[in-house]
């Protein structure tokens, strides 16, 4: 292969949730900090494509089209078994790499992808209700929108992410001394202080979300199960557009824990196997560089497609650059299973079957 370049193969765009204001800041960053591989990875939306091609043609990146999904393995829920939700058993994230671009997917398939598109929306909009009635059991005096928010906010899939940022920033325009938005924060926290500084927008919002949000919150509302298609279903509909169905690994988190399917490496790899996958993810910031280079060298060694990202699926503005949770950057043994990854994923979604030819699309396309 040549010159291994730097890869980010899972970023989220406002197409379905995340930091960046646009496509183009995600890009222009990617380009300033020298990642020359770039995959949109939005939760159930193939919507930003387009733009996402041809703004990465015109910055010289490399694209790669994902998809995010939020699936459901009834076996592992009837065992209790954690895989990479640690708080939900039996819910399992997984990602579609190298779709086909232009869009192939239709039929069925299509029709699928769309439904459950929609029901995650309704269960934003039921949770969009409950938040109003506890603002008017507040007195607060103003609601939020939906429809406001899906079309100020969103571009068609909406997250409960965006509620937060409606709510913040109905606050900062209903008062105007930082008292006043204090004082409110308290009220609608049910009596707790706002932790976070004012100006810290990504923080605020992240406390909307979990004091009202999330379980045990006034807003809260249970997602429904249609909200999750069977694990073989999404396998089918990412196959159906052209795509690689891959795994997302949780591996370590802050305190060094696992959850129980992804604890025994060899045993959660022979799962995979039989269950059909022959990709795999990882989100690098979560991770230690020792960890991670175990993991992911074990599973290519086993004949997995390993790539990384970032995710950037928060209201937190990070660098593209990759790094772990204990390095500023990736290792070099790192960097080069990430870009072994993206070349395979290149070469697929150009119907190509070869590493070396997705190394040669992308030195082609980055180098030039």
């Amino acid at each position: 292969m040549g010159k291994i370049i730097d890869v980010n193969a899972h970023m989220h765009t406002p197409y379905s949730f995340s930091a960046f204001t646009g496509v183009t800041q995600a890009l222009d960053m990617a380009k300033a900090e020298g990642v020359g591989v770039v995959g949109i990875n939005d939760f159930y939306s193939l919507d930003g494509y387009k733009e996402w091609s041809e703004e990465c043609g015109r910055r010289h990146l490399f694209p790669l089209f994902n998809i995010e999904f939020i699936s459901l393995n009834s076996e592992d829920q009837a065992a209790g078994l954690r895989v990479n939700d640690p708080n939900n058993p039996g819910r399992t994230y997984l990602s579609g790499k190298g779709l086909a671009y232009p869009i192939i997917l239709k039929g069925k398939e299509a029709e699928e992808l769309a439904a459950v598109k929609a029901e995650s929306n309704a269960q934003v909009e039921r949770m969009c209700g409950k938040l109003n009635e506890h603002l008017d059991s507040i007195k607060a005096g103003f609601n939020i929108s939906f429809r406001d928010v899906e079309e100020k906010l969103t571009r068609g899939s909406i997250r409960e992410r965006h509620l937060a940022k409606a709510l913040r920033l109905a606050v900062a325009e209903k008062f105007s001394s930082d008292a006043d938005k204090l004082s409110f924060y308290e009220r609608v926290f049910g009596g707790k202080a706002l932790k976070s500084s004012l100006d810290n927008d990504a923080a605020v919002e992240n406390e909307i979300r979990g004091n009202l949000l999330k379980s045990g919150g006034a807003a809260f509302v249970p997602e429904d199960p249609k909200a999750f298609l069977p694990m073989e279903t999404v396998q089918r509909i990412i196959e159906a557009a052209g795509g690689i169905p891959t795994y997302p690994f949780l591996a370590d988190d802050a305190k060094g824990n696992f959850t129980d399917f992804e604890g025994d490496l060899m045993k959660a790899c022979d799962t995979l196997k039989k269950r059909g996958f022959r990709s795999v993810e990882f989100i690098t910031t979560r991770n230690t560089t020792a960890v991670l280079e175990r993991y992911a060298g074990y599973l290519q060694d086993e004949g997995f497609t390993v790539t990384f990202g970032s995710e950037h699926n928060t209201p937190a503005l990070e660098p593209i650059r990759l790094r772990t949770r204990d390095a500023e950057s990736l290792s070099e043994t790192l960097r080069a299973i990430n870009y072994r990854g993206a070349c395979i994923v290149a070469a697929h979604q150009a119907g190509l079957d070869s590493i070396d030819a997705g190394d040669e699309l992308i030195q082609k396309t980055v180098l030039q």
